[in-house]
């Protein structure tokens, strides 16, 4: 089993991270798992610690099954399986949508409260999840991200199907993962202790991870 927790993925990652570290890098986790995971690459490359709002639009019939993805922002970005999509049908689908995009306002609110917003642009955004599965949470992410405008865009995780990890290469300018498998099954499997990560650890790591005045987007006007 490759990894131990969360924060033994974090630190393993943070290593093949490191070449990052002199260029003003800014770390974007996908919450709530990804947030103990970038925590840990924050701390090696000295980077500013963000979220990326994103949430799988599940299949009603199978939870589990990704019809896509949305990730907030002022234009919400969604991303589509349309396979899946013909199966469930286009108002199950925007119905999942529209209540994905509530539960996605509810963390924000509940994680980010008046924190400011780290300004990626110019800068090297480093997306980083616990793991990937179908990827359609983590294209979602990377597409919302690279409309932010950053200077180079890296999506790094633990661990991911191979076929997966070559299919989101088009949407990022680097990828970095340590573990990947053509016979994957569930993220989980590859971690000693894959526990749910509840919303005040979200809240509490982010607090040790505060934003500095350089970091800060300026409010829109």
């Amino acid at each position: 089993m490759p990894f131990k927790n969360r924060t033994d993925a974090g630190r393993k990652l943070a290593k093949a991270l490191v070449g990052y570290k002199g260029q003003e890098p800014v770390v974007l986790a996908l919450p709530r798992g990804g947030v103990p995971v970038a925590a840990e690459v924050c701390r090696a490359l000295d980077a500013p610690l963000d979220l990326v709002l994103v949430r799988k639009i599940g299949a009603p019939f199978q939870p589990e099954l990704a019809m896509g993805a949305v990730v907030d922002g002022d234009a919400p970005i969604v991303v589509r399986n349309e396979d899946v999509i013909k199966l469930a049908g286009e108002s199950g689908f925007k119905a999942i949508c529209d209540n994905e995009l509530a539960e996605i306002e509810r963390r924000r609110q509940r994680y980010l409260g008046g924190r400011a917003r780290v300004d990626v642009e110019g800068r090297t955004a480093i997306v980083i999840d616990d793991g990937v599965a179908t990827g359609a949470t983590t294209r979602a992410a990377l597409r919302a991200t690279r409309a932010r405008k950053p200077k180079m865009l890296v999506l790094a995780v633990p661990v991911a199907p191979t076929e997966s990890l070559a299919e989101l290469g088009a949407d990022a300018d680097d990828v970095v993962c340590l573990e990947n498998y053509e016979f994957f099954g569930a993220i989980g499997a590859y971690y000693a202790d894959f526990r749910q990560i509840s919303d005040q650890e979200v809240i509490d790591i982010l607090k040790r991870f505060p934003v500095t005045g350089r970091d800060v987007k300026a409010p829109a006007v």
